[in-house]
């Protein structure tokens, strides 16, 4: 009997403890799936972590700037009271955007301050007009330059405007990024090394058809024109212009654009006598480094150029060796990977130094010997990145970071920050020293999903039919059970300077989809097939003039194996992806129709001839040139083999893949009494963001979960 007792006490025992835990854990919403962060769910970090000078790195913690010196093992602090007996007008802690030789820089009151923590004393001040836009900060010279509508403009500590250019012409822009942001172009402006000259692009879109932009918050209705190049149209015109501080003149180089050629990965030589410039040509099959003189603007000579049947894509400034005003690295992926290359800018013919078989993603610097530059790169697992210390001389190699992961570094001397997650860390930030080794924490975060039901998420490796890796993510519910049959929902994106599958946290994977399979018992699974990033030219130009083709046959291969899979059912999986993620979901389903029952186009690309030139033309050539290819890519030729339920959502204002994409399909789709579904974001652009992106999430699965049958 009481053998009986005691084994009903342990049931109840256990039975309580189980009904607690359940109470505990918390019920991840669609909401908090969507708007995690302004939930906690995301991994905290250390706020506003930089270098300072050698060997101290900053960082925000309790109201106040803590620097810390890892060799002397001192700490100073600077608080809103310390600022503000420099700058009493001050409200709250600056946050400081850069720290160098003792000084900071900041912006307050619509004025750049620079403020030296160890004199305590104020250096300058720089005030820029409240329409000011683009705007640069050069320590140097205490200048600001920035644009205001199509113009750029400088501003002094002792005045706050001088225009650099005055256009009337609206088609005439200067100061911001051109060839809409391709080829690694994120800003119109470059200041000279020792701030005394700002070189800045132009560009003259005269020849640029424009394309209009409803705005249904005004009464009626207004239009607005953006410059909009589609692929075999008229392109811009770009200039390089170089302004002197000292007199007040501008010069231009003397490069001749009316064959639409790009502009690309300027480059100041550290003497500020020239910049290195990579000119491509329109067809992307060619580009030259070239050195130009900025006294008059002349052409000096060529220094190395690179030719490739599908393309070439600069996307990397040349990085100076230190203490050398001629010497230079340059990224190319000539032998089919992204490697390092030595050259001079007194002479033609460079040295490789790295024959990595895999892809180097950035330069972060040199060591303090400058014998040694320090490259972040994939490593051997391509869903990793890694930091690497590779000699100048031998190009021997040393891999620096030495946990699995996804490693974002800050190089100073010969230490590194070293920001990382990976699959089971949610962040751990620690400080390394490049030459031995060694390395100390300073931070590491906990789980803030510790709380939550999540998915089950596993990585996976399948062969493509050319023989190349295809990694893949597959996530199962909490309470998996292998003897049921699961609904998939695959997620694809597909396209170029795009990688889904990475070691980091969660796998890269996003909240919403952990939503899908712990509240809606699904599977979801992605692929990253040929043509996405980080694997080496091979593997993404093999979509050259054929966009969607290898990213179809690829996620088949996915769909195939998630059928050989005894728990999932092979009749319910639907398919969702935005941009080419959208081009690729409805061609999925268009030209596969047994295969999927539901898709969901987020912004697609549905016509390659409505897209932008620059990206466009590099991956499908000209409608001229590729008729075939443009035709087969074209979504709307496959709109009788529709048996499933395909939903289109587009922006109204997309400035990226415009609105003619959705509307040209879907009247195609009445011409051809094909029902498709359509819904529009009024006012959101390319992607839908903020509060309203919780209602995005809610049609799109909403639409799967009600389809998928």
């Amino acid at each position: 009997m009481k053998k009986i007792i005691s084994i009903i006490a342990v049931f109840l025992i256990l039975s309580a403890n189980a009904q607690q835990q359940q109470q505990e854990q918390q019920q991840l919403t669609l909401k908090k799936a969507v708007l995690g962060y302004n939930y906690g769910l995301y991994p905290k970090s250390m706020s506003v972590l930089q270098w300072a000078d050698d060997a101290t790195y900053s960082y925000v913690k309790d109201g106040a700037y803590v620097l810390k010196n890892i060799e002397k093992n001192t700490e100073s602090k600077i608080d809103l009271s310390v600022f503000q007996k420099v700058f009493p007008t001050l409200k709250s802690l600056p946050r400081v955007s850069e720290i160098k030789n003792s000084f900071m820089t900041f912006m307050y009151n619509g004025k750049y301050a620079v403020y030296n923590y160890k004199t305590k004393q104020k250096v300058s001040e720089t005030a820029v007009p409240k329409e000011a836009a683009n705007t640069s900060f050069n320590q140097q010279s205490k200048a600001v330059a920035y644009t205001i509508d199509n113009n750029l403009y400088i501003a002094t500590p002792t005045k706050i405007k001088t225009a650099i250019t005055q256009f009337t012409d609206t088609n005439i822009t200067a100061g911001q990024a051109i060839h809409r942001f391709e080829f690694g172009i994120s800003k119109g402006m470059f200041w000279s090394p020792k701030g005394n000259y700002i070189a800045f692009y132009q560009k003259d879109e005269t020849n640029v058809g424009t394309y209009p932009i409803v705005d249904v918050t005004t009464y009626p209705a207004t239009v607005k024109e953006i410059k909009y190049p589609m692929a075999g149209q008229g392109s811009e015109q770009a200039k390089i212009g170089i302004y002197s501080l000292k007199t007040g003149k501008t010069t231009y180089l003397d490069i001749d654009t009316e064959d639409e050629h790009y502009l690309t990965n300027l480059t100041w030589t550290p003497d500020e006598k020239g910049v290195l410039l990579a000119e491509v040509n329109r067809g992307q099959n060619h580009y030259a480094l070239n050195f130009y003189s900025i006294k008059k603007g002349k052409l000096k000579h060529t220094i190395l150029e690179e030719k490739n049947n599908r393309w070439v894509e600069p996307e990397n400034e040349a990085v100076f060796l230190p203490n050398s005003k001629t010497k230079f690295l340059w990224l190319s992926e000539q032998d089919g990977f992204k490697n390092l290359y030595l050259y001079n800018t007194k002479k033609a013919g460079g040295t490789q130094i790295t024959h990595f078989k895999f892809v180097i993603k950035s330069i972060l610097g040199f060591d303090k010997t400058n014998k040694n530059v320090l490259v972040t790169a994939t490593g051997k697992d391509a869903r990793e990145t890694h930091v690497y210390r590779v000699n100048l001389a031998t190009g021997f190699a040393a891999k620096i970071t030495m946990d699995k992961g996804t490693h974002n570094a800050q190089l100073q001397g010969n230490y590194i920050i070293d920001n990382y997650t990976n699959f089971n860390t949610p962040r751990k930030i620690q400080i390394t020293n490049v030459i031995n080794g060694n390395s100390q924490t300073l931070f590491t975060a906990k789980n803030p999903l510790e709380s939550y039901n999540l998915g089950k998420t596993e990585y996976g490796t399948l062969k493509s039919k050319g023989g190349f890796d295809l990694y893949t993510r597959i996530i199962k519910p909490a309470n998996f059970d292998p003897a049921k049959k699961y609904p998939v929902l695959v997620y694809v994106y597909g396209g170029t300077h795009a990688q889904m599958i990475t070691n980091r946290w969660l796998g890269g994977s996003r909240l919403w989809m952990h939503w899908l399979v712990t509240q809606k018992d699904y599977i979801v699974f992605t692929l990253d097939n040929r043509g996405s990033s980080n694997r080496g030219f091979a593997f993404e130009s093999i979509i050259h003039r054929k966009a969607g083709e290898a990213a179809m046959e690829d996620q088949i291969i996915g769909v195939d194996y998630l059928k050989s899979l005894p728990y999932v059912d092979e009749n319910k999986i639907a398919v969702h992806g935005w941009s080419y993620g959208g081009f690729v979901t409805s061609s999925l389903l268009l030209r596969h129709p047994k295969v999927f029952t539901t898709g969901v186009a987020g912004g697609p690309v549905t016509d390659w001839k409505y897209y932008e030139v620059m990206y466009g033309e590099r991956y499908m050539d000209t409608p001229e040139e590729n008729p075939e290819g443009y035709a087969n890519a074209r979504v709307g030729k496959y709109l009788d083999n529709l048996e499933g339920k395909l939903l289109l959502i587009h922006g109204s204002v997309d400035d990226v893949v415009v609105p003619q994409h959705s509307m040209t399909l879907l009247k195609e789709a009445v011409e051809k009494e094909v029902q498709l579904d359509f819904f529009t974001y009024p006012m959101h652009k390319h992607n839908v963001r903020g509060k309203d992106r919780v209602h995005l999430m809610r049609k799109v699965l909403d639409y799967v979960l009600e389809n998928n049958k």
